[in-house]
């Protein structure tokens, strides 16, 4: 994690990260500020960013759903409705967030530090929602719209559109039988969090070789990440 002098520093690493600067600071710093953060900084009155999420997720959808609406005219209701369920969903979305190192930049309190929230799906996922409300609010629909194209949509123009549903296990299955016999298996390696919110981690393995790793808000959503790591990694023409 790199170090920085003070807050604004921060902050001006992250706008040259997701290229796109601020006019009005406060949007970004209430963005990237976790409620964990606000309640332990009460006499402070630090805002969190779970308004600026809640807009940023309306705004993902409106985006993503013009972008699906547009690309594939002839795609009925209910595969549009879950193309775009498996874009914005968090996974997709704390995926993209770690490729632009969103996690160095959000304000955490102690207890969640701690624990790894840095690193954790939800809250990176959450954060890049945040960041998305703030752009809208700061440069309106055409800036929010730039920054979506470039960060999370560009990740899915050459995606067949069947892929964006995809059941990964049962594709890797298929993938495996091609070559082998043997059995996939998927094991939950470790479990973060409390009941109500816990992060499960989830290996496949082929045998003695570990296929790859995934990580999601229930067993079965780690599984289908884990299954989709390992099709990436297996398969070299796979985009997914």
């Amino acid at each position: 994690m790199p170090t920085f002098t003070n807050r604004n520093e921060q902050l001006n690493s992250l706008e040259k990260v997701i290229g796109y600067s601020f006019v009005n600071k406060q949007l970004l710093e209430q963005a990237t500020t976790h409620s964990s953060y606000a309640n332990e900084h009460r006499n402070k009155n630090i805002k969190d960013n779970e308004r600026l999420e809640f807009l940023g997720d309306a705004i993902l959808d409106l985006i993503v759903s013009s972008y699906l609406f547009k690309k594939y005219p002839h795609l009925q209701e209910g595969d549009l409705s879950k193309s775009r369920a498996s874009i914005v969903c968090e996974a997709s979305l704390a995926e993209i967030a770690k490729k632009v190192n969103v996690g160095n930049y959000i304000l955490l309190g102690k207890g969640e530090e701690m624990t790894g929230g840095r690193s954790r799906n939800s809250i990176l996922a959450d954060a890049f929602e945040a960041i998305t409300g703030a752009i809208f609010l700061d440069g309106r629909y055409d800036a929010v719209e730039a920054f979506l194209n470039k960060t999370l949509i560009s990740e899915y123009n050459d995606i067949a559109i069947e892929e964006l549903y995809a059941d990964y296990k049962t594709l890797l299955q298929e993938f495996i039988q091609q070559y082998s016999t043997e059995p996939i298996r998927y094991e939950v390696t470790d479990e973060i969090g409390p009941d109500h919110n816990k992060d499960f981690y989830v290996s496949v393995w082929h045998g003695k070789y570990e296929c790859g790793k995934g990580l999601g808000k229930s067993k079965k959503e780690a599984e289908q990440n884990a299954a989709r790591g390992a099709l990436r990694k297996l398969k070299p023409d796979n985009k997914k």
